[in-house]
């Protein structure tokens, strides 16, 4: 009985007793679905909402890769190019290509992309889809996972933490189209999944978040929020982040209790490594000192970290 909460007492423990339908909003090469993978969970890669043609391809090369569907077949050049414009794909994952970026882009490419599209289930950009494109039906039948890594650019301490605050622009405020895809369904996922730095719920993010929680309370989920770190769950890695589990209805949650660690660093490293993949001091030095520049490594009495 230890940790027991009023919820052990007042709520039921959620049971997941149907096939999965999983859908990934922002969902870059679908770390999500790994680990459902792994798991063995009984579940179909649904939806993606993933603009970045890199991470997209990457997603299908993992999930799908015998899916070799050439689903572009009698679609012109042309019309490829108009079509890869409206759904709002990116090749830098900071904004949408232009008709004329894409337009330059060769017959192979389009297809490619296309393809992956297609391949993936991906609804793309999420600005440009509606509530109704996630098809949830049939939720007697199925359990509808939905998770929402949005961008921690905004957020991170690594980042220029401009916010999430709604209407701010920012690449953190893609939350909010959550939202409103949220409040466009007939149906609603029975789980919703959230996974972002531990500054989401920090001094400067807290209003926001909160507003965030609010809104999901109003549409009938139960939310559990907590920092977990990744050392504490088997990976030889001191890894903060922040997890959000709400639930359709009043349901009682726990987050996993910590494990262990019995791996060290050594167990991901291979035993030979091509010298292609070797630096040298003065490269490496340059690069560390390139990265603390930018604000992407911070030093410390003990070196550079």
């Amino acid at each position: 009985m230890d940790n027991m909460t009023i919820f052990d007492m007042m709520y039921p423990s959620f049971v997941i007793d149907k096939p999965i339908r999983l859908i990934e909003d922002f969902g870059g090469v679908g770390s999500q679905a790994m680990a459902l993978r792994d798991i063995g969970a009984d579940f179909e890669h649904y939806k993606l909402v993933e603009w970045e043609v890199n991470a997209f391809a990457s997603y299908k090369a993992i999930h799908m890769p015998d899916d070799n569907t050439n689903y572009s077949e009698g679609i012109s050049q042309k019309d490829l190019v108009n079509i890869l414009f409206q759904l709002g794909i990116s090749n830098d994952g900071k904004k949408p290509m232009t008709l004329q970026q894409i337009g330059r882009k060769n017959e192979k490419w389009l297809r490619t992309v296309y393809n992956n599209i297609k391949a993936t289930h991906n609804l793309v950009n999420i600005v440009n889809i509606k509530g109704h494109d996630y098809e949830i039906v049939d939720t007697d039948k199925y359990i509808y996972i939905k998770t929402y890594s949005f961008p921690c650019q905004d957020l991170s301490v690594a980042g220029k933490m401009r916010g999430m605050k709604k209407g701010s622009g920012t690449r953190s405020c893609m939350l909010w189209e959550v939202e409103r895809t949220l409040d466009e369904m007939d149906e609603l996922p029975q789980i919703l999944l959230m996974e972002n730095v531990p500054e989401v719920i920090g001094a400067k993010n807290i209003k926001d978040f909160n507003e965030w929680q609010k809104f999901l309370e109003s549409k009938g989920y139960t939310n559990y929020v907590q920092i977990l770190n990744a050392k504490d769950y088997g990976v030889a890695q001191n890894r903060e982040r922040c997890f959000m589990v709400s639930l359709l209805g009043q349901w009682n949650y726990k987050f996993p209790q910590p494990i262990p660690l019995t791996k060290t660093m050594a167990d991901y490293l291979e035993d030979e490594v091509d010298e292609k993949y070797y630096i040298n001091s003065e490269k490496a030095q340059n690069l560390i000192k390139q990265l603390i520049d930018s604000g992407q490594l911070t030093e410390n009495r003990g070196g550079q970290h």
